[in-house]
């Protein structure tokens, strides 16, 4: 259980995640994520990274219960800056990364996806930010980045999914396949990434970066601290506990 990381081919590297029942990293998880993915990318014989997990899901977000078990505000201070440096690993990583996703992709999944430079996704994955049933905010700077405007604010709101055909056909799923060849076209995918000249595929991903309209750094801890504020006020105590079932206003 944990992160691990190996080399399923020349020049590219298979993070996995594997934290059952469902993959909600908790605070050491997060930073673990990042370390590994950041230690993926400086290695020079590197030029693509796939992001992978076992079991039953991609990822399921923050580990709630916690949270829970921290009557003050410490672990989500910590969860907070781990999540923020899990995703900026992920697009920051020197060489492109692939999410390989399936099953459900939730919460901090929608981070780590979002932030990814092209996802291959099961036909079973599903991908969504129930925060507002969790007590937080978040993410919403990663969902923009998967689907278009209206849409992720309707998903934000409701704490709806999507699936992966249909983010297929908004253009941010490059490919849907069985749950069963999941890992292979990612594979595939990170393949053909890994046999471009390693220091101009560097200089590609550090161009693309530089010319993004978003800085999702500054966008992501910017709503981030209305989770914050949120748990100051009580809300989302309230909220979390019965995970959005009951609401006083």
């Amino acid at each position: 259980m944990g992160v691990s990381t190996s080399r399923p081919g020349k020049g590219v590297a298979l993070v996995t995640v594997d934290h059952p029942p469902v993959n909600a990293l908790p605070v050491r998880g997060w930073y673990e994520l990042a370390d590994a993915v950041r230690a993926a990318g400086r290695d020079q014989e590197i030029r693509c990274v796939v992001l992978a997990a076992e079991g039953r899901g991609f990822n399921a977000g923050v580990d709630i219960k916690e949270l829970q078990r921290d009557p003050g505000h410490g672990s989500l201070v910590a969860v907070n800056r781990g999540c923020a440096e899990a995703f900026a690993a992920v697009y920051d990583c020197e060489v492109p990364v692939v999410a390989a996703v399936g099953g459900h992709c939730l919460g901090g999944g929608i981070g780590l996806a979002g932030n990814a430079d092209a996802i291959v996704a099961a036909d079973d994955a599903v991908f969504g930010l129930p925060e507002l049933d969790r007590g937080a905010l978040g993410a919403a700077t990663h969902l923009a980045r998967l689907v278009p405007q209206h849409l992720m604010r309707a998903l934000y709101y409701t704490s709806r999914t999507a699936t992966a055909h249909e983010l297929h056909a908004h253009g941010s799923v490059w490919r849907v396949v069985p749950r069963t060849e999941l890992l292979e076209a990612a594979l595939e995918l990170a393949g053909e990434i890994a046999a471009k000249d390693g220091t101009l595929i560097r200089l590609a991903k550090a161009a693309i970066n530089g010319i993004d309209p978003v800085d999702v750094r500054r966008s992501y801890r910017f709503e981030q601290g209305f989770t914050f504020e949120a748990n100051l006020s009580g809300v989302a105590d309230r909220v979390r506990d019965t995970f959005g079932t009951e609401s006083s206003r």
